[in-house]
């Protein structure tokens, strides 16, 4: 190998040993042996090739940033490389400006929507979960992480950014353009939707989630509420820790998740005092049921207290943490996840229903259906159940 090799070889050595020894695969050394470390060995080689062979002279910093990306996009898709740029972009105070379109995103080839959070301007526009953003303002999203995406759509209340969007199996894009917003998260509201049958709405989870729900469960209870319908469909929003809070008010006793990071499982039990909520839950769930809104589906039913209607959740359920890397590029890595009462990977997994809908695909810019087939269902099983006990 000759020096300009070595050199390469160096440069990348170090982050790639750190992300390796992360993902657990120089742990396993003392039980696999040697063989551990083929697949450095078999960078080294491709390195060699490609800079040495290569029909033209490459540009090793592109190479490497485009291995590094690739190493990490394979984890899953919330862990992404970051440039030196990138991460001093991201440390700076002003790096979330207040302005935004409501989008939760993910990655799946191009960036994928997760949610348009209730109300929010992308929401307005239309936008639905399982929308891919194929450019954000022009710059394509195939090699674009979910974190930069996310940030990309952030700026000043009142500017504009321009997605270009793809839904289902059209081959034409939809150009829209969205004017950033400074609006404060939804609140809870109930209805009733059938004699005894009252509907919550939780648009996303915030620190008050837990208490507003109380409130709206009191004023459902007091209208005469026998059974409960929480609507968790397009809720991609809150912290993990909200999710677990509000669940607490249904469950009484049990497991209600479990903590996975590399150095073991932390069990998060119901305590004393909890599942003041007895009533019987229904749960409205779809694609865009994401993150803390997962978390509380989770518990709910693995602890038999709720039945799960809709689609499968998407299965977002891991932390990250921002590792540095010594050239000042740095990973943002899932390192800890989510198991469900049942010790079931809930990340990338996601929660099949009980009662599974499918619902109709709606094409860009047609009215959406008049009827609300999830919803439908729902208190179609509940009637079903009241008339077979």
């Amino acid at each position: 190998m000759n020096s300009r090799v070595r050199l390469a070889v160096l440069f990348v050595s170090a982050p790639i040993v750190l992300l390796v020894a992360i993902g657990g695969f120089l742990g396993k050394a003392s039980a696999r042996g040697d063989d551990s470390y083929q697949h450095l060995r078999v960078f080294e080689d491709v390195v060699s090739l490609i800079l040495n062979n290569y029909v033209e002279g490459v540009n090793s910093d592109r190479i490497m940033k485009g291995a590094m990306e690739g190493l990490a996009e394979g984890l899953d898709p919330d862990s992404a490389y970051l440039t030196p740029t990138q991460v001093t972009t991201m440390m700076r105070p002003d790096s979330q400006p207040k302005g935004g379109v409501g989008l939760e995103l993910t990655r799946q080839y191009y960036l994928r929507v997760i949610s348009a959070r209730e109300g929010s301007v992308a929401a307005r526009a239309g936008l639905l979960p399982g929308d891919f953003v194929r450019a954000i303002d022009d710059k394509p999203t195939r090699d674009m992480s979910a974190l930069l995406g996310s940030r990309l759509l952030r700026g000043a209340p009142g500017t504009k950014v321009s997605l270009t969007i793809l839904r289902g199996s059209a081959t034409e894009p939809h150009v829209v353009e969205l004017v950033r917003e400074d609006t404060p998260a939804p609140a809870l509201s109930h209805r009733q939707v059938a004699p005894g049958v009252w509907l919550v709405r939780v648009p996303v989870f915030s620190s008050n989630t837990a208490e507003q729900l109380t409130a709206e469960v009191a004023a459902a209870r007091k209208g005469g509420a026998t059974n409960l319908l929480i609507d968790l469909r397009n809720n991609a929003e809150g912290s993990y820790d909200d999710g677990i809070a509000a669940a607490r008010l249904f469950v009484p006793t049990g497991l209600l998740a479990t903590r996975e990071t590399r150095d073991g499982k932390t069990r998060v039990e119901a305590k004393t005092g909890d599942g003041a909520i007895d009533l019987p839950v229904t749960l409205l769930v779809d694609n865009g049921t994401a993150g803390a809104a997962e978390l509380f589906a989770s518990a709910l039913s693995g602890n038999g207290r709720a039945t799960l209607v809709g689609e499968h959740t998407i299965g977002r359920a891991a932390t990250q943490e921002l590792v540095k890397l010594p050239d000042g590029s740095a990973l943002w890595l899932s390192t800890a996840r989510y198991l469900t009462p049942k010790d079931a990977v809930l990340h990338e997994k996601g929660l099949a229903p009980d009662v599974p809908v499918d619902v109709p695909d709606v094409e860009f810019g047609a009215a959406p259906p008049t009827r609300d087939a999830i919803l439908d269902k729902a208190i179609a099983h509940l009637t079903e159940k009241k008339q077979a006990a």
